[in-house]
């Protein structure tokens, strides 16, 4: 139940007497929820005949089941014993409780927790007690806990209620919830606020370019930009968007240049670090009459700094006769800028398998990456005793994983006889790659039948495989377990 674990230890603290807020973090929405799996957190009673709550087994617990069970929860309740009502695994007593709970306003979160109970008659109950009680105010409070509640079956009526009450509430309200630290409030705040025109294009950008969620980031550039096809762009809103970290404001910013009529500035975002926006500069550049390839193409041949995302940029424009280029920026001092050569080259579908080869030795784990993906379809033309050689521990990390990409490409033996050379590696990850592929290994129709060399490789991966698997791995290669 939301994936959450059972907080056992605050239903026996609420029972001995401990204030709520002593017991439960009421802050946190994740502590209701534990509470209240946690109230039914069961165990078997010391004789062993029924099961049992585990708070229930204190004697204090036990003199409060008494009190709760009977008929309509009889006798002063505390503000602990009716939060431990309100989760009690029966249903009349959770029913009972709620006739209660309008008395301490503390208690409002589990109301809302009881809004998707399973018993209908104590959803029912629940649900108009909060309609009730809920305003504006403490939606914004609890909302948290809404959004928690609203993921469950039967709790769409919580989202529903809260949604209804702060479209009615005046665009202020929702300030807090822009700012709140839990992504998925920020989104439901923000997608609330544009959805009701709360947002001006200038408060629209700064959350754009502030917030760290992409999902809040795209959501409020796209608004952004809708509101500058109605208005116009003003100058804080462009430049807080060119200005952002993140590549969804600025790929807005650089698409509003053009209706400001400044698409002369796109220019200088051709080589921004991020893909998105490099596209929407050169639309802007081009629907201004200019030739982002002939730019991309000159930075590139130009000696000097460069930034890597030029090279990118040239690579997802050019043609394949710009390979000579990328081909040349594989030796540039700059390691970004050789890495995103080797993948420019990539895209090109254009592979110098030499030039390629040579990189895997380079000392930018980047540069050796994309080498190795840029190899892959040749791999079988390396010779494979030379990748072999690669896979030693005293090789850098980057070199190793290249190898042996490159050695799985290659069926049968070959295969085989690298995967079980790394079975036992010190590198976590490369052991683990390399003893799902020996676990996996099949033979196939280039292993000669009763390899000899085969035989002595799985009885090297022998703790790998049950006996059955093993017995059964020989026989399908032609040899007796």
């Amino acid at each position: 139940m939301d994936g959450v674990v059972e907080d056992r230890a605050a239903p026996v603290r609420l029972v001995e007497g401990v204030a709520l807020r002593e017991a439960v973090d009421t802050a946190d929405p994740a502590a209701w929820v534990a509470l209240d799996a946690g109230v039914r957190q069961s165990g078997w009673s010391a004789g062993g005949s029924r099961w049992l709550p585990a708070w229930e087994e204190t004697a204090a617990g036990k003199a409060l089941t008494e009190v709760l069970s009977a008929g309509a929860v009889a006798g002063p309740l505390t503000e602990a014993q009716l939060a431990l009502a309100l989760c009690h695994r029966k249903g009349a007593i959770r029913e009972a409780a709620l006739k209660r709970a309008s008395a301490y306003p503390e208690l409002l979160p589990l109301v809302v927790v009881r809004c998707s109970d399973w018993a209908p008659p104590v959803r029912q109950q629940a649900r108009r007690l909060l309609t009730e009680l809920l305003d504006a105010e403490a939606a914004v409070r609890l909302l948290p806990l809404i959004l928690r509640i609203g993921r469950r079956g039967r709790g769409d009526f919580v989202t529903d209620l809260a949604t209804g009450l702060l479209r009615a509430a005046a665009p202020g309200t929702l300030a807090p919830l822009c700012t709140d630290p839990h992504r998925t409030v920020r989104r439901y705040a923000y997608r609330l606020a544009v959805e009701e025109g709360h947002l001006s294009p200038t408060e629209l950008a700064r959350a754009a370019a502030r917030d760290t969620d992409m999902v809040v980031q795209s959501l409020c550039a796209d608004a952004t930009l809708a509101a500058v096809a109605e208005g116009g762009a003003d100058d804080d809103v462009l430049e807080t968007l060119l200005g952002a970290r993140g590549a969804h404001a600025r790929a807005a910013g650089v698409t509003a240049l053009r209706r400001a009529g400044r698409a002369e500035r796109a220019v200088a975002f051709l080589g921004d670090r991020a893909g998105v926006v490099r596209a929407c500069a050169r639309y802007v550049v081009r629907q201004g009459g200019g030739d982002p390839l002939a730019w991309y193409r000159e930075r590139c041949g130009t000696a000097g700094d460069l930034a890597p995302g030029v090279v990118s940029g040239l690579a997802e424009c050019g043609e394949r006769a710009d390979a000579d280029l990328l081909r040349a920026l594989t030796s540039h001092p700059v390691a970004a800028v050789r890495t995103r050569a080797v993948a420019g080259l990539r895209a090109l579908d254009v592979t110098d398998v030499e030039r390629m080869r040579e990189l895997l030795d380079d000392p930018a784990p980047g540069v050796v990456r994309e080498a190795a993906l840029a190899l892959v379809p040749s791999a079988r033309k390396l010779d494979d005793q030379w990748l072999m050689t690669r896979l030693g521990p005293e090789r850098p990390r980057a070199a190793r994983v290249a190898a042996f990409r490159l050695l799985h490409v290659h069926d049968g033996v070959v295969r085989l006889r690298a995967a079980v050379a790394l079975i036992d590696d010190p590198d976590e990850r490369l052991r683990y790659w390399a003893r799902q592929v020996v676990q996996r290994w099949r033979p196939t129709a280039d292993v000669p039948r009763g390899s000899v060399e085969v035989g002595e490789l799985l009885d090297r991966a022998r703790p790998l495989f049950s006996e059955y698997v093993l017995i059964r791995r020989k026989w399908e290669a032609g040899l007796k377990a």
